[in-house]
């Protein structure tokens, strides 16, 4: 007891000694001046790879009867890549998950060239994918790089999380909520507080730069009148367990999705071939390419009064799906954005509540209940369509977030049981 006691008192007085203080202080200083430079770093290969992403979509777009129909030999293209310079690299953004969970030792650098000509060759030719994956594989390689080089101790996963948070910034120019999606996608229903200022502080300087680099953040502006009263919330609560299932259902015949199709088409080469050309065919027929690339222009006509479709959301969320389960690159997040805006603007009505308010609540809501996220969504809201309707995003993104069936785009997420208070 009396040794216990001594120890104890021992290692109180090593921790208020100025030595000790100014180690702490040096640590500090040290992992701010590198999350800075991951930030930056991030920063600027985010604004290459998204303003070159857009001038992508851009010239699909006016030439889509000329690329769609090559969809498939993009796909093969982007398989003999893989398969030749980095079989490991397909695995995406399941590389993060298996660093900070120690199932590998390192993270190739070679990753960024390979998701970024993937995902851009994957747009060019029309496949319905999304660019955050990317970007957020992007800042995580950058972190887990700066981390080994300086090998600063304890630093590993620090600096991957801050690399997907400058990552997740620097694309969408939301720096709080993707220091939150960064801070809680690893572990469900739990956040690395360690992280925290080094997130925070590579998020800002990558939004930061990127905007530098002319990489710039979508907005809208609500213009929307409602009164809260027990219609309006109710109204908010049907919807937001309508978002969450279709969040976890995405999320869920995703990952069926792509186990099935690896099952049934066991050659890559032919997967992608085959399933490609249906794709192509598919897309061709439905609007000339309405849902190919990142079909932001559907976001676009939810808030600027243009035509969106009851049907918008559903094909989105079904090519969406087949595209990556064959084994063209991008991300799922850009795709959940539109899929929930669309979602929203069809359910608006119906519920005789505002389109533009149902639109932004979908934005959010079905993106938080795919990734089995909480705060970040709701910041996404806050960050991009007002502050003001804060209290809306957070009644939403709850509900939907415990109506997403637990389910993840994430395959490797760590879950937490969200329904534990009913066990017996």
């Amino acid at each position: 007891m009396n040794k216990v006691k001594s120890r104890l008192e021992l290692s109180k007085k090593l921790r208020s000694s100025p030595r000790y203080i100014l180690s702490i202080i040096w640590r500090v200083i040290l992992f701010a001046l590198c999350s800075l430079l991951i930030g930056a770093a991030t920063g600027v290969a985010d604004a290459i790879f998204g303003r070159v992403l857009l001038l992508v979509n851009d010239f699909r777009s006016d030439h889509t009867y000329y690329l769609l129909p090559f969809l498939a030999l993009a796909g093969l293209l982007i398989v003999f890549i893989y398969q030749k310079f980095g079989r490991d690299s397909s695995k995406g953004m399941n590389l993060l998950f298996e660093k900070v969970q120690h199932k590998r030792s390192t993270i190739g650098i070679r990753l960024i060239p390979l998701v970024v000509f993937s995902t851009w060759i994957t747009h060019l030719f029309g496949g319905s994918s999304g660019r955050e994956g990317v970007a957020v594989q992007i800042g995580g390689t950058i972190g887990n790089f700066v981390s080994e080089k300086t090998g600063i101790k304890k630093s590993g996963k620090i600096f991957l999380i801050s690399g997907m948070a400058a990552g997740f910034s620097g694309l969408f120019r939301t720096p709080i909520a993707a220091v939150f999606f960064a801070l809680e996608v690893l572990s469900a229903g739990k956040i690395e507080i360690s992280a925290l200022l080094p997130a925070l502080i590579a998020a800002l300087t990558a939004s930061y730069v990127s905007g530098l680099f002319g990489l710039k953040r979508f907005s809208a502006v609500l213009e929307t009148d409602f009164n809260i009263d027990f219609r309006f919330v109710l109204f908010l609560c049907i919807g937001a367990v309508l978002f969450g299932i279709v969040g976890g259902l995405f999320a869920y015949i995703y990952g069926k999705t792509k186990k099935w199709f690896a099952k049934w088409i066991k050659n890559p080469y032919i997967r992608v071939g085959v399933i490609g050309a249906i794709l192509s065919v598919v897309f061709m027929l439905l609007w000339n390419g309405r849902y190919s690339g990142l079909s932001t222009d559907l976001v676009s006509a939810a808030f600027g009064g243009g035509e969106v479709y009851p049907c918008d959301f559903a094909f989105k969320f079904i090519l969406t799906i087949a595209t990556l389960s064959a084994g063209y690159q991008g991300g799922e997040v850009t795709p959940l954005f539109i899929i929930g805006t669309t979602f929203g603007a069809m359910l608006g009505p119906i519920f005789g509540m505002p389109v533009m308010l149902f639109s932004a609540l979908g934005y959010a809501a079905v993106f938080g209940a795919a990734t089995n996220t909480l705060i970040a969504p709701m910041f996404i809201g806050g960050e991009l369509f007002g502050y003001q309707y804060l209290p809306c995003f957070f009644l939403v993104c709850s509900i939907a977030y415990v109506f997403n069936g637990n389910n993840s785009i994430y395959p490797l997420q760590i879950k937490a049981d969200k329904h534990n208070y009913i066990s017996i």
